[in-house]
């Protein structure tokens, strides 16, 4: 079985001397597939994804920061934040970035992973290494745990997470930073779980049925939460119903990633974003998807490597790509969100 994670162990296990954060200039890579002419309103025909910054060892979870005009996103097995600003390229912020002090043999990704921020712009995210929700200040390295625990137990290591407009936080929890994974003795739950913690600090279990549950996104009415399965057996996005109160009442498959992951494309089901129309951006098997609220492809967006997250800057004039060793950005159709 060839997966990201298996992908990931490999990297993770190279001398940091072998996978320097070497900036590059902008340069044209990958393709654009048209699924519909309905892309076009969304990518440009004539627009291109430009390679930003390479090296990293796996880069993930970016986030669009409007008050510092940047990007934040992660290297999780170098535990470092870095923050990608125009004028200086990408730079690291924070390191350590999650799991502080020594890291013991059974940490296989140390940092921080899925990132987000909150109403009031603080900076949320899935600290693997230290298997906690947190809220961290990237300027001061402050760190608040949020919950690193369901009815006593350990988290596994909590992968990625989204907050709706009501504040509720969703994230995912699989065994992914473990070196062992599955097998690891540092497991307390014997389950991979997707979660929603309430502004008020209560945590409620939504799910536990899934192998690899990853990626989280919840659309702009907070009516529906999006989740990937990085399963190479179930490489899927399923919708859930979402109650007043943001609790799960049910769930769909939302768009199956099958016949991608069978023509042999890298990746699997990983990040999700939506954009304030309601479309879905998800990470699979090839690169981006670009999907209607409905679940139609309207396109594909491949760096030529494992595309783990993406994100919109403010506005959504550009998609940013966490992908692999690399950083990259795709313009989008100005006009495209205020159409």
């Amino acid at each position: 079985m060839t997966s990201r994670r298996m992908f990931l162990t490999g990297l993770a296990s190279l001398p940091v001397s072998t996978v320097a954060r070497a900036e590059t200039a902008a340069a044209n890579i990958g393709s654009i597939t048209r699924l519909s002419p309905a892309l076009d309103g969304i990518i440009a025909p004539a627009a291109s994804i430009s390679l930003l910054a390479k090296g990293f060892r796996w880069a993930e979870g970016p986030v669009w920061v409007p008050r510092d005009n940047g990007l934040l996103f992660n290297d999780p097995p170098s535990n470092v934040l870095y923050r990608w600003r125009a004028e200086g390229g990408a730079r690291p912020l924070l390191s350590p970035s999650g799991l502080q002090g020594v890291v013991p043999p059974g940490i296989r990704e140390a940092g921080l992973n899925g990132l987000a921020l909150d109403a009031a712009g603080a900076l949320i995210a899935a600290d693997s290494g230290t298997r906690a929700i947190v809220r961290v200040d990237p300027r001061t390295g402050k760190r608040t745990i949020l919950a690193d625990r369901f009815e006593g137990k350990r988290f596994n290591s909590p992968n990625d997470l989204c907050v709706a407009p009501s504040g509720m936080i969703y994230f995912t929890d699989p065994p992914y930073g473990l070196t062992d994974g599955d097998t690891s003795s540092l497991r307390e739950l014997d389950y991979s779980g997707l979660y929603a913690l309430g502004p008020d600090g209560k945590l409620t279990l939504l799910d536990r049925s899934h192998r690899r549950p990853n990626g989280v996104a919840v659309s702009p009415d907070g009516r529906t939460l999006y989740l990937a399965l990085s399963d190479e057996r179930q490489p899927e996005v399923h919708a859930y119903a979402l109650d007043a109160h943001g609790l799960a009442t049910g769930q769909r498959l939302f768009y199956d990633m099958r016949v991608h992951r069978e023509k042999g494309l890298p990746g699997l089901p990983d990040g999700i974003k939506v954009a304030p129309d309601g479309h879905v951006f998800a990470t699979g098997p090839g690169g981006v998807h670009i999907l209607t609220a409905q679940g139609q492809a309207l396109g594909l967006a491949s760096t030529g490597k494992t595309v783990a997250n993406c994100c919109f800057d403010l506005g959504g004039r550009r998609l940013f790509m966490t992908s692999s060793d690399m950083l990259a950005v795709l313009p989008l159709n100005p006009a495209w969100l205020s159409a």
